[in-house]
């Protein structure tokens, strides 16, 4: 049977347990406080705040807690009013503790009633210093991110909603993208998209994949405000609270039109090295092969005199002989394109009214190309001279017309125009002469532009081209001094660009005598190869001239020394340590006044002679050696 205590027991006991409860609170300071204010209980949570133990406090007014400012404002008094005539007080600000410090406190004041007469209140306080300390460091710091956010000029850095609605804006939004906060604010982000993109859905696809993955990345077009386009670097990452819903996208945007045009510029740059690299590493090797060519056509070419006077007028023999002549001269316009691809070709560069040029190869073209092709001409007045090879120049003109030609099989326009350029960002800036040939035919595809100026690479059927035209065009303008470019496209024709350098207007009025002469004396021939110095012998011997053959540097000084030695025909390209131009000048120093006429096929020396001797381009007929040795004379 479950014995049950008195009520009078009871409660008391409940009384008992509920002062122990706040006598254990230390949190929280909870006293009592008489109608007047007066400090009637105290627990151990108030001593552990405020500082006061039970003794000293019990008995004084709870004022003592309040600065000296705010008892002056009557503000204890204040508070017990309010809690007097509504039942609570509650307030936030600073009290004292006994050694004079301040805390920041929480304070809520109750009246207690009895009967409907008041006996005085009930006070809590707790001490939320730390509290409002890790608020305020809390709100300072999203102070300080704001500002730094809303300075930061060269990102757009701002929020959307998970509709994609922009829902805030910083300085670098509207120096990038050029909409105020207000103009932009409330919009969706879309507006900085592309027309294309946006019909695409590619906005809302970028919001899908941030939200699946956690980020989006792109490079891409973007407009602005005004409606000008800028290559943007975009990040779009997702922000979610801890329970992993999303709330919206923080979205980082950078301009890098720059870095991108910067970017693209390195590419071209090394693209045209590489194709620079690649086409020196041709012309090295098609002027190697063009010297043993050249060669091999001096033996034909001088053994046809030799064969002609055994022929003599036999019909089948004469006819042979024209077709191999026929051969060997067109064996002769080959190497001379390919020595021109490979800047090997000796050159005779003279001042060149371009105007006149142009003028010439029109007037040979215009009615060669065929009536479905029309030939205009769009000279600028009053066009600067450049120093070039002038049959050079018309070669590289008719090649290019020609090709033009080849392009439009349903026939068309090309045009030959000329005009004054000042160039500054050419590999060689300042003036210079531009020379296009531009057609309106079906167009080089991408794949084939790069291969263009290649030697033998040719687009057309078998027998229809050399592959030759172009690498001459291409070899013509680098040694000019000038550079060529193509642009094409597909359908619509295409344009090639020769830059050449402003010459000087004068012109050079030396005429040269090239009439053949009779020749007498001993000539001394070095020449490397036999059958070469055989075909050369055969000339020499022709003109009239007694010839002593050497292979070489070394028994060409030993023939020197002796007398009788008239004149030196020599190759330049020799093996040994003695090439035929420093074989010439030892010559000159011990003879000056021996003529010295050098012959050869391909030479990196030709390059460096210039007028210090003359100089005989194989493969040679006998009417070209007797007008170089009749300028010895």
């Amino acid at each position: 049977m479950v014995k049950t205590q008195p009520p009078r027991k009871r409660a008391k006991d409940d009384e008992r347990n509920f002062r122990l409860l706040v006598q254990g609170v230390v949190d929280y300071a909870i006293y009592m406080l008489d109608p007047e204010g007066v400090v009637a209980s105290w627990n151990a949570g108030a001593q552990r705040i405020k500082g006061y133990s039970d003794a000293e406090i019990i008995g004084q007014h709870f004022s003592i807690f309040y600065s000296e400012a705010d008892r002056q404002n009557g503000l204890p008094q204040r508070a017990l009013e309010i809690a007097r005539r509504e039942g609570k007080y509650e307030a936030e600000g600073w009290r004292l503790r006994k050694d004079g410090t301040t805390f920041l406190a929480s304070v809520v004041i109750d009246a207690i009633r009895e009967n409907g007469e008041l006996v005085g209140f009930a006070k809590i306080t707790r001490d939320i210093t730390a509290r409002k300390e890790r608020e305020s460091a809390l709100l300072d710091s999203e102070a300080k991110f704001r500002l730094l956010v809303s300075g930061v000029t060269d990102y757009a850095l701002y929020m959307l909603d998970p509709a994609g609605i922009v829902s805030n804006w910083n300085a670098g939004g509207q120096r990038i993208k050029g909409y105020a906060p207000e103009e932009i604010i409330g919009q969706h982000f879309s507006k900085f998209y592309t027309p294309a993109d946006q019909a695409s859905g590619r906005p809302s696809a970028a919001l899908r994949q941030a939200e699946q993955a956690g980020r989006y990345e792109e490079e891409g077009w973007r407009v602005r405000k005004d409606g000008t386009f800028f290559w943007a670097s975009v990040v779009i990452d997702a922000i979610r609270d801890e329970s992993g819903k999303l709330l919206g996208f923080a979205k980082i945007t950078r301009d890098i039109t720059e870095r991108r045009e910067s970017q693209q510029r390195l590419e071209r740059m090394q693209q045209q090295l590489a194709e620079s690299q690649k086409l020196d590493a041709l012309g090295q090797l098609t002027g190697g092969v063009a010297h043993d060519f050249n060669n091999l056509l001096m033996i034909v070419g001088g053994n046809l005199h030799n064969l002609k006077k055994l022929v003599g007028d036999h019909p089948k023999g004469k006819r042979s002989i024209e077709a191999i002549e026929l051969a060997a001269k067109r064996g002769a316009d080959l190497t001379r394109q390919l020595l021109t691809f490979a800047r090997r070709q000796r050159v005779n560069p003279e001042s060149t009214d371009v105007a006149e040029r142009i003028k010439a190869v029109y007037e040979v073209l215009d009615s060669g190309l065929g009536g479905t092709v029309t030939l205009r001409m769009e000279i600028e007045p009053n066009l600067w001279p450049v120093v070039a090879d002038t049959s050079e120049l018309e070669t590289a003109l008719v090649n290019l017309v020609v090709n033009a030609r080849d392009a439009m099989p349903e026939g068309g326009t090309v045009t030959i125009a000329a005009k004054n350029a000042t160039l500054k960002d050419a590999p060689h800036p300042g003036d210079h002469v531009v020379i296009t040939v531009r057609d309106s035919g079906v167009g080089i595809p991408p794949d084939v532009l790069s291969k263009i100026f290649d030697p033998f690479f040719t687009t057309k059927p078998v027998g229809k081209g050399t592959g030759l035209g172009l690498s001459q065009v291409h070899g013509f303008a680098h040694q000019a001094g000038g550079t060529v470019s193509v642009s094409s496209e597909m359908g619509k024709g295409t344009s090639v660009a020769i830059c050449l350098p402003r010459g000087q207007t004068e012109q050079s009025t030396e005429q040269q005598d090239t009439k053949n002469i009779a020749g007498t004396g001993n000539v001394l021939l070095i020449e490397d190869n036999p059958e070469v110095a055989n075909a050369s012998a055969g000339f020499l011997e022709q003109l009239g001239y007694s010839v002593h053959w050497v292979s070489d540097a070394e028994a060409a000084l030993k023939e020197v020394e002796r007398d009788g030695i008239d004149l030196i025909v020599s190759d330049i390209v020799m093996p040994g340590g003695i090439d035929g131009l420093k074989l010439a000048r030892i010559i000159r120093d011990k003879r000056p006044g021996l003529p010295i006429l050098l012959t050869t096929g391909y030479s990196e020396a030709v390059l460096k002679v210039g007028l210090e001797f003359p100089i005989l381009t194989k493969p040679y007929l006998i009417h070209e050696l007797s007008g170089a040795l009749a300028k010895l004379k």
